[in-house]
């Protein structure tokens, strides 16, 4: 009894593996994979009011296309104010690099000489009074009061001369460095202005369809939350595996026809556009009669007349084109 089941075991176990040989490709050139998933989330890169939402789940847009809007209002204003600030900077900037005007250093010259000239004068009155102060005619405090003069007007000569070699020099140059430093903050800071009045409104970054929308009219919005999640329909790409003894005939620019369940009848039509450097287990995702522990590469193939029926995620055949 026991060599029967042993008989009958061993028979099992060979049409088993005939069966699963004759289930095999005859030559490697049959692949199996899938249609890459590829999305992105869209949001804007500044927080606001939501004011416009110009497309729905569903829909399909074009690369550039204008999705939704916020309120300009707020962005406009900072723009304005930095524009402003530009033009105030801009001017003191001019003024600096140009240094001061000859009228002013004319001014300059005219007040030192008026101080000499007062200077001069205290100086006498002083020295007169000296003379009468020896010899008894005036008092301390007169002598005091002359000595308090001079002094006074030689320190409006010094602050004078100085003056004058300042409008002379022109502005130093920490000072004309710091005036240009402003400037440039300036125009950084309109630049940052007009980026995020520009951010407020939307765009599609490549042709798809909208998948999901998280925004609604009037509904306040932060910065990097998500608007929109847009499935990218092109290019459209398979990700497929072959295995090591058949990577030779699936080079990057080799030629391959696709099929699906849904429509076999229909051929796609792709090229072989990026081959893995390195090996990987094939992934439970898919669809092959062979052993999902096998060490395959993957391959990423751009199909060439793709239409609406290839959809992202659906199981593909994959044969080298004759």
């Amino acid at each position: 009894m026991k060599q029967r089941i042993a008989i009958l075991a061993l028979l099992l176990t060979v049409i088993g593996g005939y069966l699963w040989w004759q289930g095999r490709p005859a030559d490697g050139s049959i692949l199996y994979g899938n249609v890459d998933i590829r999305d992105v989330n869209l949001a804007f890169r500044v927080g606001g009011r939501v004011d416009q939402v110009l497309v729905d789940e569903g829909d399909s847009v074009k690369a550039g296309q204008l999705l939704a809007r916020l309120d300009p209002a707020p962005l406009t204003h900072s723009r304005d104010s930095a524009l402003a600030n530009l033009a105030a900077l801009t001017a003191a900037n001019a003024l600096i690099h140009k240094g001061y005007r000859s009228e002013e250093t004319d001014r300059a010259r005219a007040a030192l000489a008026a101080a000499d000239a007062a200077a001069l004068e205290a100086d006498q009155q002083w020295r007169r009074q000296s003379a009468l102060a020896a010899t008894g005619a005036i008092s301390r405090g007169q002598l005091d009061t002359a000595r308090s003069q001079r002094d006074q007007t030689q320190a409006q000569v010094r602050s004078a001369r100085e003056q004058l070699a300042q409008l002379e020099t022109g502005y130093r140059p920490e000072e004309i460095a710091q005036s240009d430093a402003q400037l440039e903050g300036a125009k950084a800071a309109l630049a940052s202005a007009e980026l995020a009045l520009a951010d407020a409104s939307l765009t599609a970054p490549s042709d798809g369809i909208i998948i999901s929308r998280a925004i609604e009219n009037g509904s306040m919005v932060q910065s990097g939350a998500t608007a929109f999640n847009l499935s990218l329909t092109a290019p459209i790409w398979v990700r497929a595996y072959v295995e090591e003894p058949w990577l030779g005939h699936f080079p990057s620019g080799a030629k391959v026809t696709l099929t699906t369940d849904s429509r076999p009848e229909q051929p796609y039509h792709g090229v072989v556009g990026f081959v893995s450097p390195t090996a990987e287990f094939t992934p439970k995702s898919v669809e092959t009669p062979d052993l999902r522990t096998h060490l395959v590469y993957r391959l990423r193939i751009v199909v060439q007349d793709p239409d609406p029926a290839l959809r992202q995620g659906m199981p593909v055949t994959v044969r080298l084109a004759p």
